[in-house]
């Protein structure tokens, strides 16, 4: 029996990187995908016949995260099309860095609507849908940096830091009706955003990090199944990091 078999998944920013890891993960456990991006474009549609081609079903709808009524149009897409939602995973997220006195409010307002309310968003239009169902597990992806913010970057850790507070109060909210809420912290992923880094930016990452190298979107996804399936029934409110032991 796979962990995540006949369940469905929810999970944004999904046509690449970490999320398109998820959705692939996810997939090789039975779970059908419905994925959203800004756009699906090429990549998106690859995305969705990778997915198709571990045997489940899967879907890529372009949408706004940052936008309350598309978010909710586009939930009620998804669940007419595949009838439930037990898994909601808030992966969307995009970095605008720059020091705190020189970043523009477009680059504030920017990184807290796509990593932020995109998350209130969903989890608003998913909630009714686990609570008929009387389960569910969202997941919302923060970051180290949430936890211990960092220099240039004051709009991602302020908006990373908001996703776990913003799971810490819905497992409180929402799990008398069998819906858990945990968060994800991971540390340096190699991803599309990591590999502008030079090789001496990479160097001086590494020796931050116990472990002594990057993590994989892989094993981000891994956690992600964790969280997903009955394995973590009784896990909720939780921050878990991702970082190699950078975070201790």
């Amino acid at each position: 029996m796979k962990l995540l078999e006949g369940k469905t998944a929810i999970i944004t920013g999904a046509a690449r990187g970490i999320g398109k890891a998820i959705a692939l993960k996810f997939a090789a456990e039975g779970c059908n995908i419905a994925f959203t991006d800004l756009v699906i474009d090429e990549n998106g549609l690859a995305t969705q016949k990778e997915i198709e081609a571990l045997g489940v079903k899967a879907k890529g709808y372009a949408s706004n995260a940052a936008s309350f009524e598309e978010t909710h149009q586009v939930v009620e897409e998804i669940v007419k099309e595949f009838g439930r939602v037990d898994i909601l995973v808030n992966n969307a997220g995009i970095t605008k860095d720059g020091l705190m006195m020189r970043m523009s409010e477009q680059q504030w307002d920017a990184v807290i609507a796509v990593n932020l309310k995109s998350a209130f968003n969903f989890i608003h239009a998913c909630a009714p849908v686990m609570m008929r169902q009387k389960s569910g597990s969202i997941i919302n992806m923060s970051s180290v940096v949430g936890v211990s913010g960092n220099a240039g970057q004051t709009n991602y850790s302020a908006s990373k830091a908001g996703m776990i507070g913003l799971a810490k109060s819905i497992a409180k909210e929402l799990g008398s009706r069998g819906i858990r809420a945990n968060a994800i912290a991971p540390g340096f992923i190699e991803t599309e955003m990591t590999q502008v880094l030079t090789d001496e930016q990479r160097a001086k990452w590494a020796e931050m990090i116990p472990l002594r190298r990057g993590g994989s979107p892989e094993e981000v996804a891994k956690v992600c199944v964790f969280l997903g399936s009955d394995l973590s029934s009784y896990v909720s409110g939780q921050v878990i990091h991702v970082c190699g032991g950078m975070n201790t």
